[in-house]
């Protein structure tokens, strides 16, 4: 999925409107639920050597909330790494161009569930 793609799939399901917070940083763009102001979504643009990847290239991503108890079975797919400048605990970051669509829509899906208002801190319950 590319990067445009992404971000009007996003718009169109879950009517949130992209915004962005850094000037510093136009290529990251939030996407937060309208009742509670929370992210599900951060896509960026970084250095691949920011998830330990070699080379100075550069890959979008997505940043998604995960259920604590699924995120070690994420990060054996491929295209699915720790966080980038997020909780790892709670968080991951998902290559645009490594991670299938299926599994990118899954994984927003459930950051979408995890940040919705109402939701207690931690809570993951599936």
């Amino acid at each position: 999925m590319n990067r445009e793609a992404l971000e009007a799939y996003l718009t169109g399901t879950y009517a949130a409107a992209a915004d962005r917070p850094w000037a510093r940083y136009p290529d990251y763009v939030v996407f937060r639920h309208t009742g509670n102001r929370k992210w599900f979504a951060l896509v960026m643009r970084i250095p691949g050597s920011r998830l330990g990847l070699t080379g100075d290239g550069l890959l979008d991503v997505v940043n998604v909330k995960c259920d604590p108890l699924l995120i070690g079975s994420f990060r054996e797919l491929p295209g699915i790494y720790p966080a980038y400048h997020m909780n790892k605990g709670n968080w991951l970051s998902v290559s645009l161009e490594e991670a299938g669509d299926e599994t990118i829509k899954v994984l927003i899906n459930m950051s979408y569930d995890l940040t919705a208002p109402g939701k207690r801190k931690g809570g993951g319950g599936f």
